[in-house]
């Protein structure tokens, strides 16, 4: 593995998003001293917070899991994620609710899972789930330390035993046909495909191997944070200034001073100079770009994933089919893929994420109130409407969700509204998210594994990437890996604590209480 040239004692850290606090921690655990700078007034970076009247509302991921990849970067300093934050184990993990009125629970224990899919579908449909979970661990155990939490320096790190591994079990098969062999029913088919979607390539298209995405999902078990999402990287960031990390807010990056192969110094726009032996930049790839003053050449442009609405709002009444996390499927589905990745058009007929996260947190909502969080994918502005068109259309289309909602059984959703807040790639794009999507660069095979822009920076010997842009991808779990993966590149990864184990086990402290 190639590393970092020449003194790394000192190393400053672009923003305080969770790969750059997950890096933080593990470079600070072997024993090298860190500034983290942030733009903004506090940690997150995508999985921020804002007051919405007396609501406290996560502006990002919502959906936690692999806990075990946060805890083995607390770990690296002496600390827990147990001491620091209380999770709640999410039984069941989702629920799915369909077009012909049919609903589902996804737990992640197999045998309630196994009985769940029994009731809903059939005795044939129950044996063919237990032999998709087998697949989906196999899938997992293949890639996770080979293709996953790994550097790349050459493609040619691919032509290993794992690889031949991988195939043998269908990795480079098509997503949707894997799937279709354990399980007829098109319902569940969805429950197991929908997350090539945050991969941003349809599952008629994805490989089989984004499959590991619905293992983390379906199998390794989904969390809650008490204090919602943010509560994450509030408690890294905590935990990365005990152990001696200088953290700036409000200290944006203006330039990086180089001389010769290396940065000798970051700027602040207050002017302030930070002389520096190392520095990782977790910003978003454009931004980066723009401070090393130029791009990588690539022989074709990137592509990013679809974007989303988000309709975030504060109600005076919720709904007894909502579960913490609720899957609200149309009818349509390759059509939906389709509009959001090809033709650019939003979904005629939708499919959504629905998160409540006062049902294990009514402190994030005053007293009798409740949060409810409605994520609707959309084109990005690459391929849909522009973000100046969203200044008209945004609007609209929180109609047409709140009407659709109704529709779906959220009967007096439009009336029960007391706060609310909509996000759209109009506002994605304002965040410095390039083209208007907040998922970053998509996960076709040209951009994953060693074909992802990678995290070295060729022409600077002391200049690290991290976060959603850059290796391994999108998603809590992989910027978690991304940043230990950025700091393994100035220390060798030779931390003060050997890495945990690649099966995720509960954390401690971990139970459901209700």
């Amino acid at each position: 593995m190639r590393t970092v040239g020449g003194p790394t004692d000192h190393v400053v850290v672009v923003g305080a998003g969770l790969s750059g606090l997950a890096c933080a921690l593990h470079l600070l655990g072997a024993g090298r001293r860190v500034t983290v700078v942030e733009r903004g007034a506090g940690p997150g970076g995508r999985a921020g917070r804002v007051q919405l009247g007396g609501y406290q509302v996560d502006t990002g991921p919502t959906v936690l899991t692999m806990p075990d990849l946060a805890d083995e970067a607390f770990a690296a300093v002496g600390d827990s994620l147990a001491r620091r934050v209380e999770l709640v184990a999410l039984h069941p993990a989702y629920r799915a609710c369909f077009a012909d009125g049919t609903s589902l629970d996804v737990h992640t224990d197999g045998e309630a899972m196994e009985a769940e899919v029994r009731r809903f579908a059939g005795p044939a449909e129950a044996a063919g789930y237990r032999r998709l979970r087998h697949w989906l661990e196999q899938l997992y155990r293949a890639q996770v330390r080979r293709f996953i939490d790994t550097n790349f320096d050459s493609p040619f790190q691919l032509l290993h035993s794992d690889l031949a591994r991988l195939a043998a079990l269908g990795g480079f098969g098509r997503l949707d046909d894997r799937i279709g062999r354990y399980l007829a029913d098109p319902r569940l088919r969805r429950v197991f495909s929908f997350q090539a979607l945050y991969a941003g390539v349809a599952p008629a298209r994805a490989l089989a191997a984004y499959a590991v995405i619905a293992y983390m999902d379906t199998v390794a078990g989904v969390w809650f944070p008490k204090g919602g999402m943010h509560a994450l990287p509030r408690a890294m960031a905590d935990a990365a200034a005990d152990a001696g990390a200088d953290v700036r807010w409000s200290a944006e990056v203006s330039t990086l001073e180089r001389s010769a192969d290396r940065v000798r110094a970051v700027h602040l726009s207050s002017g302030e100079r930070i002389p520096c032996d190392a520095v990782v930049l977790t910003c978003e790839l454009t931004t980066a770009h723009r401070l090393l003053g130029r791009a990588p050449r690539r022989p074709v442009r990137l592509r990013h994933s679809p974007s989303a609405v988000i309709l975030h709002v504060g109600t005076d009444r919720t709904w007894p089919s909502l579960a913490h996390h609720t899957l609200s499927f149309g009818t349509a589905w390759e059509r939906t893929f389709d509009e959001l990745t090809r033709s650019g058009r939003l979904m005629s007929d939708p499919s959504l994420l629905i998160t409540r996260p006062t049902a294990h947190d009514p402190a994030l909502a005053p007293r009798g109130r409740h949060l409810h969080y409605v994520l609707a994918p959309c084109p990005n502005t690459d391929v849909g409407p522009s973000a100046a068109a969203w200044h008209d259309l945004g609007p609209r289309y929180r109609d047409s969700l709140v009407a659709e909602l109704e529709h779906r059984g959220l009967d007096g959703f439009a009336d029960s509204i007391q706060e609310e807040l909509v996000v759209s790639p109009l506002d994605w794009t304002a965040q410095g998210h390039a083209a208007g999507s907040p998922f970053s660069v998509s996960h076709t095979f040209a951009q994953t594994g060693p074909f992802r822009p990678r995290n070295l920076v060729r022409g600077l010997d002391n200049v690290v990437l991290a976060g959603c842009g850059t290796t391994p991808g999108v998603g809590v779990p992989t910027v978690l890996i991304s940043g230990k993966l950025a700091a393994a590149r100035i220390t060798g990864g030779r931390g003060r604590r050997a890495a945990r184990a690649a099966l995720p086990s509960t954390v401690a402290g971990a139970d459901d209480p209700s």
